[in-house]
């Protein structure tokens, strides 16, 4: 069981000392060994990893080739070592969005979520000052993932990653009020990465998923989420958007324009303003551009903002904020950035330092 209380601890303690503390809450990571969960299942293209060099694995979705990975996505002590070249403390850990497998059976993606959380947890109890985990359910079937969500609380996970669409369901389909009300009971926060873009097969030159898919995708995860009510059912849902929202906060002009003029077709689930839900759900940082990084301050408030560096991948802010420590912000937003807004999200800012340190010595008497 990992205890959170020590951990808030920790948070407080590093807050206090000369060092600012950073948390990186977007980052990947997986086991350095994968069953063949294929030959296990008897079907489908699941990932296996095929470690054909020293430090470095090749990612094979069936026997196609999908990524190369090197050791920084498996070693966790490796990957302490090189996040504190950018004085981060800490980091949030998920999984990889293709292990989703929401294809799948149910129970096998089951058996494959629960591989993966466990791995997780392990990693967290070894390392407590290191690491948070995200883990992940079968979408694809509530009620398993709502039985692994409870699981996952009792381990001390505090939350868990979810795709933008479950096998092209929007997240604002029916079948997954009955999940979102799980987290909001429960207490956990959700990470919504996009994943199996639209598409995608559409536009496989130039890497035009990963550019344009992905901002889009995550747009339409929450636009459906507004737009079917999701927000309003369950206003203590804490959701936060991987890649700065996506296309979403650029575009919430159009959005706003199609409300007024075509109540019709969209305000149909929902009669409220989009606008109005700004500041009412996190993203990441990962914006490659301190211009649009401070129009997004300006829409949502720095508060909302989490640092995130979508590390180990390229594609990713690799320097772990850099680019926001030259961007001048007040010490506030700077400090919101950096680690509050994670807190937050995660429900382990809900109290101010001094109450949380308060909190843990009245638990020790």
């Amino acid at each position: 069981m990992i205890n959170i209380a020590d951990r808030i601890y920790y948070f407080w303690f590093m807050t206090k000392s000369r060092t600012p503390l950073k948390i990186d809450m977007h980052t990947h990571i997986l086991p350095e060994k994968l069953p063949n969960f294929a030959d296990k299942f008897g079907y489908g293209d699941f990932i296996n990893l095929l470690h054909h060099k020293e430090g470095a694995a090749l990612m094979m979705k069936g026997d196609k080739f999908f990524r190369e990975i090197a050791s920084n996505c498996w070693d966790p002590k490796l990957r302490v070592d090189e996040y504190a070249q950018f004085h981060t403390k800490v980091q949030v850990i998920c999984t990889i969005p293709v292990m989703f497998s929401y294809w799948a059976e149910p129970k096998d993606c089951l058996y494959l979520s629960q591989f993966l959380n466990d791995h997780i947890a392990e990693i967290v109890e070894q390392y407590p000052q290191h690491y948070i985990g995200l883990g992940t359910v079968p979408m694809q079937d509530v009620d398993l993932a709502i039985e692994e969500l409870e699981r996952l609380k009792k381990l001390g996970i505090p939350g868990v990653q979810i795709g933008s669409n479950i096998n092209q369901h929007n997240l604002s389909k029916p079948r997954f009020f009955e999940f979102f009300e799980a987290c909001e009971r429960l207490d956990m926060a959700v990470l919504v990465h996009p994943w199996d873009m639209m598409g995608k097969e559409y536009m496989e030159k130039y890497w035009l998923p990963w550019l344009v898919g992905m901002p889009a995708e995550t747009a339409r995860a929450i636009s459906s989420m507004i737009f079917g009510g999701v927000f309003a059912r369950y206003p203590k849902l804490r959701v936060c958007f991987a890649h700065a929202g996506g296309s979403f906060l650029p575009t919430i002009g159009r959005l706003e324009r199609g409300y007024d003029c075509r109540p019709d077709l969209v305000a149909v689930h929902n009669d409220v303003n989009p606008r109005e839900y700004l500041g009412k759900f996190w993203v990441d940082s990962i914006t490659h551009d301190p211009m649009l990084l401070d129009y997004i301050i300006k829409l949502i408030g720095s508060d909302k903002i989490c640092l995130g560096s979508d590390y180990p991948f390229p594609l990713g802010d690799l320097e772990i904020g850099k680019f926001i420590e030259e961007m001048n912000l007040p010490e506030e937003d700077l400090e919101n950035i950096m680690y509050r807004s994670t807190l937050d999200w995660l429900g382990l800012g809900s109290k101010t330092e001094d109450q949380a340190i308060k909190q843990l010595l009245d638990k020790s008497v």
